[in-house]
């Protein structure tokens, strides 16, 4: 019966889990002599959330699309979760980051503040919500879940610097989140709903002159995507605040500015994708150029940056950029490589932000800073780890990195812009080696006595959290075949716009169109 139970709820369960399990943990409290208890039921709760999102993934690899009407209200007028492939693959992502940062975080990090592993199950909540919604306007309740956790969590530990960057961070995301409403009130004015099923049957319904409106909308949302993924001009925030993050916490960031690129992909992937009538491709002249320009400014920003954890903060940034290029060619073989190179690289950034304490933990009073110190007490394992990490970032074969980058540069090859796609995404590579390569010869040779640097931070406890994601690497070129399926099935999946309308509406609602608001008929 508990396994019926279960089975039937499955697809709600990411996000009642976190948020009960947030709820319990802050009526325990986070005094000294429950701290420990606290730990375990955090640790216990990110475990078992992982196993659930890889039970979705399994399901969702077997062709099954997960609809979950809660109260049984039918969408689109109720609100719906939908577990695809590609929210399985994020569920999955985001357990597979967040077990190994709790572990490194229950290291003495979360003892610096208060209250540190409900605020991350909240957070946990906010960001399967967002992976898992079938509606935009719960798309945007999810957004500010995830992000009001996360404001504590970035002033977490205090410090001068933390709280500077910490009040821009509020400030810029509150009106990010203001230009969110308007764009959703928009598209409701136009549409009448705000179901992405039943968005991407009526948004092709909308014709001239209310098209115009629809389009403002969808660039509306664009800014606001762009901010929260960090694609440039909008993502100059994000170095100065991921860097002064506690480095679980900016590990745990890593994956939320791919709630960014996951809710550029819903909406103008496929919302505003080929079959959107007059409203089709709406950003497509602007998604590649400013994604070619976010990777290379990224890397140029990690080539001039002055500490660690700012460099690893610039390589988000160009991380991003790629995945954001390869989803620009809008085609479904780029939006594989889009998938499988995200999946990689998020992995691998958060593990940096790890090790970046790590090695700024056994340096003394240089910490991160880029300048002759100290030598580490741990030069070899650590050096090691930051080769892994740089091999797989630079997309060195047979690494991921390598991967995901060679099926974005085949991908583009039909494009017209193929020349501009292989000259960042080539160039950027080779930078993102030479600055991680300055990096580790800085940290690692150019030493200014022989003493042996601090212990702190080698507990095997930190070590294995960070390894756990820097080698995640291995595991996914070691599997690389069975997830290229994986991800070339969830690329098609997402083009499938009328299978999932099926899923979600019904075969009678899929095939029976409504008015816009606007005809004779529609709803007022």
């Amino acid at each position: 019966m508990i396994a019926d139970f279960l089975a039937t709820h499955l697809p709600i369960l990411p996000v009642l889990l976190p948020a009960g399990t947030a709820v319990l943990l802050l009526l325990l409290g986070d005094a000294a002599p429950r701290l420990r208890l606290a730990r375990r039921a955090a640790v216990a709760s990110a475990l078992l959330g992982l196993l659930l999102a890889a039970r979705l993934a399994v399901e969702a690899d077997a062709g099954v699309l997960r609809v979950y009407r809660v109260g049984e209200w039918p969408a689109p007028y109720g609100i719906v979760l939908v577990i695809d492939r590609l929210a399985a693959l994020m569920l999955l992502l985001t357990g597979c980051i967040a077990l190994p940062v709790l572990v490194y975080a229950a290291g003495g990090w979360d003892a610096h503040g208060r209250h540190f592993h409900a605020l991350f199950q909240f957070q946990l909540m906010g960001l399967n919500g967002a992976f898992v919604t079938g509606d935009l306007f719960n798309l945007f309740v999810f957004f500010e879940v995830l992000l009001i956790a996360s404001y504590v969590l970035m002033l977490h530990g205090s410090g001068r610097e933390r709280l500077r960057v910490g009040l821009h961070y509020v400030v810029l995301n509150l009106a990010a989140s203001a230009l969110f409403l308007v764009g959703v009130a928009l598209l409701y004015a136009l549409t009448g709903t705000l179901n992405f099923a039943d968005l991407a049957l009526r948004v092709p319904q909308v014709g001239a002159p209310e098209a115009a409106l629809l389009q403002a909308a969808a660039l509306l949302l664009l800014v606001v995507f762009g901010f929260k993924a960090a694609l440039m001009p909008l993502a100059l925030w994000l170095p100065a605040t991921y860097a002064a993050a506690s480095a679980p916490v900016a590990a745990l960031f890593a994956i939320m500015t791919k709630v960014g690129v996951y809710a550029i992909v819903r909406v103008h992937g496929v919302v505003f994708g080929a079959e959107a009538g007059a409203s089709a491709f709406t950003v497509q002249p602007l998604l590649l150029p400013l994604a070619l320009l976010t990777s290379a400014t990224g890397v140029l920003g990690a080539l001039a940056a002055t500490t660690l954890p700012r460099l690893v903060a610039w390589l988000t940034v160009a991380s991003v950029g790629t995945v954001l290029a390869a989803l620009g060619l809008f085609n479904a073989a780029a939006w594989s490589a889009a998938l499988f190179y995200m999946a990689n690289s998020t992995l691998v950034i958060a593990g940096l932000f790890l090790l970046a304490e790590l090695v700024a933990a056994q340096r003394g009073e240089a910490a991160g800073r880029l300048e002759p110190a100290a030598p580490v007490a741990q030069p070899t394992l650590l050096g090691l780890m930051l080769l892994l990490a740089a091999a797989s970032v630079a997309g060195l074969p047979p690494l991921p990195g390598f991967i995901g980058k060679l099926m974005i540069l085949e991908a583009s090859l039909p494009h017209g812009a193929v020349v501009a796609v292989w000259s960042v995404i080539l160039g950027a590579g080779f930078l993102t080696l030479i600055g991680l390569a300055r990096a580790g010869s800085i940290l690692f040779w150019h030493v200014r006595s022989e003493s042996s640097g601090s212990a702190a931070g080698a507990s095997p406890r930190l070590v294995a959290a960070t390894l756990a994601l820097l080698g995640s690497g291995i595991l996914m070129s070691a599997f690389a075949a069975p997830l290229q399926r994986y991800t070339e099935a969830a690329a098609a999946q997402l083009l499938d716009r009328a299978a999932y309308a099926r899923a979600v509406l019904g075969d009678e609602r899929a095939t029976t169109t409504r008015p816009y608001r606007g005809e004779p008929g529609a709803p007022r």
